[in-house]
């Protein structure tokens, strides 16, 4: 099999093109093609794999041009310039290395507030004029003030740690922050407007989203105390600039120190020229250990996903260790076998997918597996889905998905569940993974099997009476079918069977009609699976 392909299209480090190879990747280093649009487009089919920083867009236009896409790694945190629902749509997962650079900015973040509290800039622009105003420049300590952390997440926890080894009282807004972390990290958790009363100085680390775009508003800068000094290394469009402009005017906001900014790269702004603002052109993530490290860092994970399906920091698709790969990837590939099962059985349109997962499966990574689910159940109607394109267009289509976990309860350490709800009934399938590491079907509307999954297989349904296996058997072999399995189950002796056959090559429609036309059973199904 021929090795996966990647493009790096921006400037990174040349040693992650050498990680690519040397891990078995072919890697092409073009790192200004990125800038140019349509020779991009022309080639991004060759390629499996998209490393890029910021220069890069990857648009929907670009991405239906990319055939064979199967991953774009972002090196750095911010993804702007990626379309990730046109990515995940198509079915091309997209990561970033949200580590990599985080001691570098919270680094920033730290030096921004040491340069607003004394003014540094400003004082070193007049020494170097000559001017020695040595009385013009009086600032602020930071040991003990209260530093207001927005958002104490990877970056946000590395500033408190900073902070508070600089001896200031560190309070931190973030609803996901527990009041056990909090403690554990020696900071107080409080609400925003409580953080925006007490803070000496403000820090933002959050992402920019629907929630959190102006979270400095001028109806927040209002609350905050008099004399507050505010620092952003997160994303452009967290404050009103104009509003923190005007602030700044009034003394309300003694100094603010800005790495980003609502429009980038930033030619203007309300706060450029202001002489109590420090301005950096979002340097936070520019050293050269953090260059280095995010492009290490995205060619490690690339390859991970390309070579073993490892999943690591995907914005559009659960993470799956290399661990868990190893682990899981029997299961994941059952779980889709399960869905492929009802997908094919079900020519109606499903309104929920149910899921139960038991024993070991239980305690497995359940986004993932229920992301492979429902990428085999949206298979029937568009073969196209994969695990990260299939939950959408299954939300798109309003199917409701559940899922319920419980202990080992039967013979077999662990399996898994599938039932489909449609307007006029439920389908249901089973299956568990052997110790060889082959998926099995176990039970098929409530009737147990032992059913080894096949590329080719037949399934029937009927009364339970005497002649079907003769009938099955006899009329592949006058059609030359050679039955590799064959497996039968059924409710009780004169009710409910079912019939399912492991078929060396696909089977002829012809011969499925003939089935059908001997009038012996309710339904006859081919089915294909990839194994």
């Amino acid at each position: 099999m021929a090795a996966p392909r990647v493009l790096v299209s921006d400037k990174l480090s040349e040693t992650a093109v050498q990680i690519f190879r040397d891990r078995g990747v072919d890697g092409d280093y073009l790192p200004d093609i990125g800038k140019d649009k349509e020779k991009l487009a022309a080639i991004i089919g060759q390629y499996d794999g998209l490393a890029i920083r910021s220069a890069t867009k990857v648009t929907e236009k670009l991405l239906e041009k990319a055939d064979r896409l199967k991953v774009v790694g972002r090196a750095g945190i911010g993804v702007d310039n990626v379309d990730i629902p046109a990515a995940s749509k198509r079915g091309v997962i997209v990561m970033n290395t949200p580590f990599g650079n985080s001691v570098t900015t919270a680094e920033h973040a730290i030096a921004m507030m040491f340069a607003v509290a004394r003014q540094l800039p400003e004082a070193s622009v007049s020494t170097h004029a000559g001017k020695g105003e040595k009385n013009r420049f009086m600032g602020v300590e930071l040991f003990n003030k209260t530093l207001g952390v927005i958002g104490a997440g990877n970056i946000g926890g590395i500033v408190c740690d900073r902070a508070l080894g600089l001896h200031m009282k560190v309070v931190a807004y973030d609803p996901f922050l527990s009041e056990e972390r909090a403690k554990s990290m020696g900071v107080q958790k409080v609400e925003l407007d409580e953080l925006l009363k007490r803070a000496d100085f403000i820090t933002l680390h959050v992402p920019l989203t629907d929630k959190t775009r102006n979270i400095l508003s001028a109806e927040n800068l209002a609350k905050t105390k008099k004399g507050v000094r505010i620092i952003n290394c997160a994303r452009g469009g967290l404050i009103d600039e104009a509003a923190l402009a005007e602030a700044l005017k009034s003394g309300h906001v003694a100094g603010a120190g800005l790495d980003v900014f609502e429009v980038e790269p930033a030619t203007e702004s309300p706060l450029f020229g202001l002489p109590n603002v420090v301005c950096t052109p979002h340097l936070g993530a520019s050293t050269s250990e953090a260059q280095e490290n995010v492009a290490l860092q995205v060619a490690e994970q690339m390859a991970d996903y390309l070579l073993s399906g490892a999943v690591q920091n995907a914005l559009n698709m659960p993470s799956v260790s290399a661990e868990e790969a190893a682990v899981m990837g029997p299961w994941i590939k059952l779980a889709g076998h399960l869905g492929d099962f009802a997908g094919q059985l079900t020519d109606e349109p499903i309104r929920a997918i149910n899921v139960l997962y038991d024993g070991v499966a239980a305690d497995m990574n359940l986004k993932a597996l229920d992301c492979a689910v429902i990428a085999g159940v949206m298979k029937a109607a568009n073969p196209d889905v994969n695990m990260i394109s299939a939950p959408i267009v299954a939300k798109e289509r309003g199917i409701k998905l559940s899922t319920t976990t419980q202990g080992k309860s039967g013979v077999f350490d662990g399996y898994i569940k599938l039932t489909v709800v449609t307007d006029t009934r439920e389908r249901s399938v089973a299956g568990t993974v052997f110790s060889d590491g082959k998926p099995r079907f176990i039970q098929i509307k409530g009737i147990t099997i032992d059913a080894e999954v096949g590329a080719h297989m037949l399934y029937t349904t009927n009364e339970d009476v005497p002649g079907i296996i003769g009938l099955l058997g006899n009329t592949m072999g006058k059609s030359g079918v050679n039955i590799a399995n064959f497996t039968l189950g059924r409710s009780g002796a004169g009710q409910d069977a079912i019939a399912l056959l492991y078929l060396d090559q696909a089977i002829d429609p012809k011969v499925v009609e003939t089935l059908r036309n001997t009038g012996m059973f309710r339904q006859v199904r081919p089915m294909r699976f990839e194994v």
